[in-house]
This record gives C-alpha cells, structure tokens and sequence, in this order.
C-alpha cells in the first residue's frame, strides 16, 4: 500500500509517500479500510522526536493517531463489529495509510460525515478527560484557554452541557463561533487578565489550557492557586506546578456518545480542511504552524 512515513525525526520534509507493507488484524484489533484520517498536533511533536515515550521505536513509521474507516478485517476475539462496518477511533498502526488497525473504536452513525468522524477521537478525548480532571460542576465558572480550537471548542460544548459557565479566549474572528457554542468570548494577548476578570467578575474555579502560548501564569493569576489548572498544550506546565495532560485510557463510550451526538447535530466540531494524503506535507506545515481553524483531514 502507498502510505506516508518517515524514516528519522525532523520537519515536515521528512515525511513521504512510500511503498509500506500493509498491516493485518491480529487478536483484538479490526483493521479499516481508512476513509478519512485527522491531523493532530502531537503528529508533529512525536515526528520530531519531541515527545520520545510516544515516539515510534523503529523507522519507517506512519503517522497519525485518529480515522474512520470501514472494518474489512475483523481479528480473533473481537465481538460486536463486522466486515463492512463503518467505525472510528484510535489507531495503533498509524492513520495516514489505506488501511490501520484499532482496537478501540466505536460505530459511525450513517447521518455522521468521514471527515467529523475522524475528528472527534482525539479531541473528545482530551476534553473529556481535562474536564473530568478539574471536576467542573454545575454553577462553577470554566476559563478556557484556546477555545476556538478541536479540543477547546468540544470542551465548551460539553462543560456548558453540565451547567458551567465557560470563558473561551480566542481571536476576535472565532467570537461569534464562541457565543453559538454557549461561551463567553474574550480575547487573546495584552490585557488578557483585565478582560477576564471583565467578563467574570466572580473569579474562576477551574482553568483548561488547550492554547499553550506562554500565557500559563497570568491564567494560575486568575485562578489564584495552581490548583484545578490544567494544560494540554504547554510544555512549562511543571516549571509552574500546573498538570500536563497527555491523555489516557480512550473512553470508548464517550467516543460513541460524542458520534452520536455529531450526528444528530448537537455537538459541533469543524473541519478546517480535506486534502489528499500525498499533500502531508503542506498539512504538516499548516498544522504546526498553528492557529488553524478546525481540524486538517487527510483522505487516502
């Protein structure tokens, strides 16, 4: 199969598309014929060796981490899918092929298009498992860093389901995105403690950094202690005594709710682009450079 891999840790240059021996379900896993393949910022971290305990161990590697697929090979002692089913979820052999192997994953609603589906694995996850983290509950006041984007923008739309107010910052371009997702919009840069206290006077009871743009003490500022901040995004989170959040076990059911969800229209994600997977490159670039409106999404 043609697939993108790389053979050393370094810029998007390194990746290429290449013959790659094509991946068979063993025990546990099914194996998809892949319809759509999400972009992820941890791609680029781990290609360029940054993040070693996720890093591949052996070359050449395929990256990605999240597709949806239609099941064309069903391994030994997997129950409840078939061959021809369409799915999506976490991929163990990476996404930016033809074909990978999941072993977690969850039923793709009919009405759910390939591209939100590969979308919502990773930054549902990463929201959920923050926002279970901080324990936010009804009544409390969320600031969240860096709401505009896949993660943040799930996360406001989920803690504003339990009853949170959430403060989102973002560029004032995603405001009006903000305020149909429930959030209440302030701006990032200069200022940015001055502006949320503004637009919450009654302080915050729990922070969500989903930007990691240096802004981690003025944010520890507005929630007064370290306590209850979290960031998925900034790699001084220690130097600040604040928790970094790499993500854990895939919540396979929240996956399945957030699908279903999508599909009925009740829970947002955007996708910013749709390219061909030969085009790695550039969508590497893009997506590393950051501030990108929406997941980037690689179809084979």
């Amino acid at each position: 199969m043609k697939a993108i891999v790389y053979d050393e840790y370094g810029g998007p240059d390194v990746l290429r598309l290449a013959e790659y021996e094509e991946p068979h379900a063993g025990p546990g896993q099914v194996r998809i014929r892949v319809r759509a393949a999400a972009v992820n910022p941890i791609d680029h971290k781990i290609r360029r060796g940054w993040v070693p305990v996720l890093a591949p161990s052996t070359f050449p590697a395929i990256p990605g981490v999240e597709a949806a697929g239609v099941v064309d090979e069903v391994g030994e002692g997997v129950t409840g899918v078939a061959v021809g089913d369409d799915i999506l979820g976490w991929t163990e052999t990476g996404a930016y092929a033809p074909y990978a192997l999941l072993s977690d994953f969850a039923a793709k609603p009919a009405a759910l298009d390939w591209e939100t589906a590969a979308a919502l694995p990773v930054a549902g996850e990463a929201a959920i498992g923050v926002l279970e983290l901080l324990g936010v509950t009804e009544g409390e006041t969320l600031l969240l860093h860096g709401a505009a984007g896949a993660v943040g923008s799930l996360a406001v739309q989920l803690a504003v389901a339990r009853g949170v107010t959430v403060i989102g910052t973002a560029s004032p371009g995603n405001h009006d995105y903000l305020r149909s997702l429930g959030a209440v919009p302030v701006a990032y840069g200069e200022g940015l403690a001055d502006r949320v206290r503004a637009a919450a006077p009654q302080g915050v009871d729990a922070v969500f950094d989903a930007a990691g743009s240096g802004d981690l003490p003025a944010l520890i500022e507005l929630r007064g202690t370290t306590d209850r901040v979290v960031t998925i995004a900034d790699p001084q989170a220690a130097e600040h005594g604040v928790p970094f959040h790499t993500g854990g076990a895939p919540h396979v059911d929240a996956l399945a709710e957030h699908a279903r969800l999508a599909a009925e229209g009740r829970l947002r994600i955007r996708v910013a682009e749709s390219s061909p997977l030969a085009d790695a490159v550039q969508v590497h670039e893009r997506s590393e450079a950051g501030h990108v409106p929406g997941k980037l999404i690689l179809v084979p």
